[in-house]
């Protein structure tokens, strides 16, 4: 837990206003938190990280896929509708 939530979480029926931290204790703090957030980060193992990426190239090809699609309908849509057609 980090210091701030657990320094909000103890107590919730208290009225005392926090105390405001001075604005390099406040950086102190941020680098703090920030450095034991980085400490969490996992790196993925290769085939994870293969896996990951053709996930994403999957997704990427399927949403072009289904945009070029509505693209070519709607595009005709509205040349089928806004032009003059030759009547006979």
């Amino acid at each position: 837990m980090t210091e701030t939530t657990a320094s909000n979480s103890h107590g919730a029926g208290h009225n005392k206003k926090p105390s405001k931290a001075g604005f390099f204790a406040g950086i102190a703090l941020f680098f703090r938190q920030m450095i034991s957030e980085l400490k969490k980060v996992v790196t993925p193992t290769r085939s994870e990280l293969v896996n990951y990426t053709l996930v994403v190239i999957g997704f990427v090809v399927l949403m072009m896929l289904i945009i070029s699609g509505l693209d070519f309908v709607f595009g005709n849509g509205s040349i089928l509708i806004f032009t003059n057609s030759p009547e006979q």
